[in-house]
């Protein structure tokens, strides 16, 4: 927590006034950004750090495994489905990106069971969102016998699943009518910093190319 405290003050020293005025008109004008980003919580995947983002410019929602639910489920496992109907039909961003990561450990829990399941219930039912992620692993990549490549593989199927599951959502699906929105696929690989989108065309996740 002491960390924490020393950062917020060094913030307040330090950085606050390079964001002064920026804060200042979002505070006036209110939100307008231009991305809904959908990512893990695991500490180690922060989107504006890797996108080089400002204040103001994401709308970002991190959960356990960037999982999006179908529209259909309700409830307690479902306020990221308030979010995705926040930033499409309010907010109206422009884009949605749901960027999945190497080394993901809810997609390993999701492969091999999370460890005391009757000690983390919820955690439990909301990793079973993405059970086809596991049923699809279990049919098509039984070729791969690492660990690591597994999870990766299961990171990369979720980021689809993903997709397809915005899809359902009714808010989305006239946005994309329209061809006022648009939907990426990513992966971030944490080792080298590297980003990968997902090509339509290849079937592939392809690195995002540099700015010449």
């Amino acid at each position: 927590m002491q960390q924490l405290i020393a950062g917020v003050h060094k913030f307040q020293q330090q950085e606050l006034g390079r964001h002064r005025e920026l804060f200042r008109r979002l505070s006036a004008e209110g939100q307008n950004p231009h991305t809904l980003f959908i990512t893990c919580s695991d500490s180690r995947v922060l989107a504006e750090l890797i996108t080089q983002s400002k204040p103001g410019d994401l709308f970002v929602v991190k959960n356990v495994g960037n999982l999006v639910p179908p529209a259909g489920v309700t409830g307690s496992t479902n306020s990221t489905a308030a979010a995705i109907e926040l930033a499409v039909q309010t907010l109206g961003v422009s884009d949605v990106v749901v960027c999945g990561h190497s080394q993901c450990s809810a997609m390993a829990a999701l492969l091999h069971g999370v460890p005391a399941p009757e000690a983390q219930p919820h955690l439990q039912d909301w990793l079973e969102i993405a059970a086809p992620v596991r049923e699809l692993l279990a049919r098509n990549y039984g070729h791969l016998v690492d660990e690591a490549a597994r999870t990766t593989a299961a990171a990369e199927e979720n980021v689809l699943f993903a997709l397809e599951n915005l899809h359902t959502y009714p808010s989305i699906q006239q946005r994309l009518a329209s061809g006022s929105l648009r939907l990426h696929g990513w992966f971030f690989k944490i080792a080298t910093g590297e980003l990968f989108a997902y090509d339509a065309g290849t079937e592939q996740f392809q690195p995002i190319a540099g700015v010449s």
